[in-house]
């Protein structure tokens, strides 16, 4: 009895999918839900478990291939695993390479991983000998890696993934280069080539302007550590700097609806909601995931689920849903150093604001030379449906609310 594997139903406004990774190879025996193989979409990775148990038998498409949905992947043959190429033994009889398995350089148990995490801690550099497994016999699933991230703590306050994760790109570019002058070409993934392709189009679609400003954040600054304490424990999360910036990006939104708005065709699409989008970094590149009615959400609320979208960019568990849709986008450059940037739009929406590094400068206040903290504020924005004065109003009410935090409870 033969049980066909296909390409699952793929996401919305997804035509296709490519070949990402097999973790199988025909003949190789297979459990129920293991995953058999990696679909890359132009936003996330998709994994194919097995249907049933059984063996792999016909591999209908290789690493690389593009498939729709629908299309055959493989075929599992029920019954027992097929024999394995002859092994080297030990004196036992038990094949060498099982025992290497078992234990690793210390004498101890090799963690057992699925083969998608095999991939993710290869990618973030985790020593997987840190993480307890909670699968079947042990097996490190990805719910593990991302309860082993909130062990670790995001060091991040804007919820942007841990630094030492590796880009997979900064990766490939270090194997494989020999010579007195070396390079290397590897093909684009899908998710780049899909940041690739958007930025190129909003440049050539959109009338991009960026204005600035600059924000003392010395206000936020004894707000947070005068409630910091009390924050945590009621809501079970640190008070950062991204669930001010969204709430005063809120405020500036809901006076210059322009800002919130987008392009479709000659028509001006006014947005009587606000999700707005929070770029992050994953090893596999740029994401921002949208926070979906963000104005009805409270502080605590928005801690939460910016860390959380760090920790899932992180683990590579954002869901399509995650990624879809979005009015307006913050993003933090100031977590990896940037002092200043002109942000590009993320299509088909009108703005887009810039974080930076918030640096420590003498300021003039009442005639006095103060240090302050301080951060360059930028917004790009689409001229063609927001005008300059708009723009600049917007970036300075978005200044003005983090000057002074008591603006958010007057809405003044």
């Amino acid at each position: 009895m033969s049980t066909k594997v296909n390409v699952p139903a793929l996401p919305e406004s997804v035509a296709d999918a490519t070949i990402l990774t097999w973790h199988k190879s025909p003949g190789d025996k297979v459990e129920r839900d293991e995953n058999l193989v990696d679909l890359e979409t132009d936003k996330v990775v998709l994994e194919v478990p097995s249907p049933m148990d059984g063996v792999l038998g016909q591999v209908a498409v290789n690493e690389g291939d593009t498939v729709q949905a629908g299309d055959l992947l493989a075929v599992i043959e029920a019954g027992a695993a097929a024999q394995p190429a002859k092994k080297s033994t030990g004196e036992s009889g038990a094949p060498a390479q099982k025992e290497e398995a078992e234990t690793d350089a210390q004498g101890g148990l090799e963690p057992v991983l699925t083969p998608a995490v095999r991939r993710l801690v290869k990618e973030m550099g985790i020593d997987p000998h840190e993480i307890q497994g909670t699968g079947k016999d042990g097996r490190i699933l990805k719910s593990d890696i991302t309860s082993y991230m909130e062990a670790q703590e995001a060091t991040a306050e804007t919820a942007a993934p841990a630094a030492s994760a590796k880009p997979a790109d900064s990766e490939i570019t270090q194997t494989g280069m020999e010579g007195e002058r070396p390079e290397q070409r590897v093909p684009m993934t899908r998710l780049r080539a899909t940041i690739a392709k958007r930025l190129l189009e909003a440049q050539q679609n959109a009338a991009i302007l960026t204005t600035f400003n600059e924000v003392n954040l010395q206000a936020v600054n004894d707000l947070r550590y005068r409630y910091r304490e009390q924050f945590e424990k009621e809501h079970e999360v640190r008070l950062g700097f991204m669930s001010f910036f969204i709430k005063a990006s809120l405020e500036a939104l809901k006076k210059f609806p322009a800002v919130n708005a987008s392009v479709d065709g000659q028509d001006i699409v006014y947005h009587g909601y606000y999700d707005i989008g929070i770029a992050v970094g994953s090893p596999r590149g740029l994401v921002v995931p949208v926070l979906r009615d963000a104005d009805q959400l409270s502080f605590g609320e928005l801690e939460k689920a910016t860390v959380d979208f760090g920790k899932k960019a992180g683990a590579g568990t954002l869901s399509y849903e995650d990624l879809t849709g979005g009015t307006f986008t913050i993003s933090n450059g100031g977590v990896y150093g940037s002092m200043l940037s002109t942000p590009i739009l993320n299509p088909p929406q009108s703005a887009i604001l810039g974080m930076h590094k918030i640096q420590e400068r003498p300021m003039v206040e009442n005639g006095e030379i103060v240090i302050r903290p301080m951060m360059y504020l930028a917004l790009s924005y689409d001229h063609r449906i927001v005008d300059g004065r708009e723009a600049v109003q917007f970036l300075v009410t978005i200044k003005n609310v983090l000057e002074d935090p008591s603006r958010l409870l007057l809405q003044v």
